[in-house]
């Protein structure tokens, strides 16, 4: 297969890599220092499931150079979606699916918008990884799971074509789901309460999931999430807010959401994606999201001075 993967940091340099390892024709879309060092070194993957080095790897920052292919690994942020999708134009043809992999719910509907009906598959990753240096990607755990199918559930060839070219690599937990949007939203539901709660609290995992106080604000926004799923049609697993809780319990205790730690540093966020979207998907079915209402409006003046729409007062 032909796949080119648009933002080849800690998500896309792991899975791009491990589908080049495994001889597909990988083009990474780069800039900056890190497409400088993959032109110049290649790409280094530091792996608990196997380290390994690609000295050659294909990387531009110029897409209208390649032509179309027949999948696009989209790993940008939510925030950087908008210029993504026009820049990734020249990649698309007739056929070209563009597999979103971004945190929410809503990526998906914004491929179809912007590049028409028929282009988006739907997924999701469980990965632990971060980019330690330009052109090299540290994996430190998780399944490394991807999954990911049609948005509108159907079974295509197209999701079998890329399963298999998944499951070939190594080091990679690959699904196809009968149920992607049920899939999306559980682990919307799971990193959405512990982005939010842990952004609003400055507080590690450990903290979150140990002081009453916190923890009851982990499930109340679970149930939130949960209620607005609900009232939008999608079906979620039995019992998913205590497995999600259960699943928090196990995490390292000094755990953050990359959300909490681009806020903490001051950066730019996806707060508009996660707590955010569960306010303004739930005001679209009547649902009434007060825990995320009150978190989102909390975090809101610090996300704008970090976008630059905000200056506070000398």
């Amino acid at each position: 297969m032909r796949i080119a993967v648009v933002g080849a940091g800690a998500v896309g340099g792991y899975y791009g890599g491990r589908l080049a390892q495994a001889g597909e024709d990988v083009i990474f879309i780069a800039r900056g220092e890190n497409l400088r060092a993959l032109r110049e070194n290649g790409l280094r993957v530091e792996s608990v499931r196997g380290d390994f080095t690609l000295p050659h790897v294909q990387a531009t920052d110029d897409p209208s150079g390649i032509g179309s292919v027949d999948t696009i690994l989209l790993c940008v942020k939510t925030w950087q979606m908008p210029a993504a999708l026009q820049s990734i134009r020249p990649l698309v043809g007739a056929g070209t699916a563009v597999l979103t992999l971004q945190n929410g719910v809503e990526a998906p509907g914004e491929v179809e918008a912007t590049l028409g009906q028929g282009h988006a598959l739907a997924g999701l990753v469980v990965l632990f990884s971060n980019l330690a240096a330009p052109g090299v990607v540290r994996h430190t755990g998780g399944p490394a799971l991807i999954a990911f199918g049609e948005p509108d559930n159907h079974r295509s060839e197209r999701v079998e074509r890329l399963l298999g070219a998944f499951q070939h690599a190594q080091g990679v937990t690959a699904e196809s789901r009968a149920d992607i949007q049920a899939a999306l939203w559980e682990k919307f539901l799971f990193i959405t309460a512990f982005a939010s709660v842990g952004a609003v609290s400055r507080a590690p995992v450990g903290i979150l999931r140990s002081l009453p106080e916190t923890r009851a604000m982990l499930r109340g926004c679970m149930e939130e999430i949960a209620a607005v799923a609900a009232a939008r049609g999608v079906r979620l697993s039995a019992g998913i807010i205590e497995k999600t809780l259960a699943f928090i319990d196990a995490q390292p205790s000094a755990g953050q959401a990359s959300m909490q730690r681009d806020i903490l540093n001051g950066r730019r966020s996806e707060l508009d994606a996660l707590t955010g979207a569960v306010v303004r998907l739930g005001a679209e079915v009547g649902v009434a999201t007060p825990l995320h209402t009150t978190i989102y409006h909390a975090l809101l003046p610090q996300e704008q001075l970090a976008r630059g729409e905000l200056v506070y007062p000398a």
